[in-house]
């Protein structure tokens, strides 16, 4: 039982080697905390359908992805607020619109799974 922090060293176990295991496998709580953190991004339907959408068609405007996603256009700049904050999506400026893309590649492979799952 290697592995097992010294503040949890006298707890009793029932299979101390897959305990040991167990913690290799979680990681660093840093690890932990940011997979998380992806994970409550795409927690939200709204947030979860603009991602799907530019992941499918790449780069959009945000009145484009009002109209795919049937939200509003201040729900939806919202969104892309918070999802550009945590580095999955850029805008990129083309004269006045400003067309948002995916940038976040661990979260592209998400959504290709969530996609792969929807047929």
């Amino acid at each position: 039982m290697h592995l097992v922090p010294a503040d949890r060293a006298g707890r009793r176990t029932i299979d101390g080697h897959r305990v040991c295991d167990a913690i290799e496998a979680i990681g660093d709580a840093g690890h932990v905390r940011a997979w998380a953190d992806r994970f409550s991004l795409l927690a939200d339907p709204g947030r979860l359908a603009l991602l799907l959408a530019l992941d499918r068609t790449g780069p959009l405007a945000v009145s484009d992805l009002a109209v795919a996603t049937g939200m509003n256009d201040p729900a939806v700049s919202q969104a892309l607020r918070l999802l550009r904050a945590a580095g999955v999506v850029e805008g990129r400026k083309d004269g006045r619109v400003v067309r948002y893309r995916i940038v976040d590649a661990r979260v592209r492979g998400l959504l290709g799974h969530c996609a792969a799952d929807a047929g």
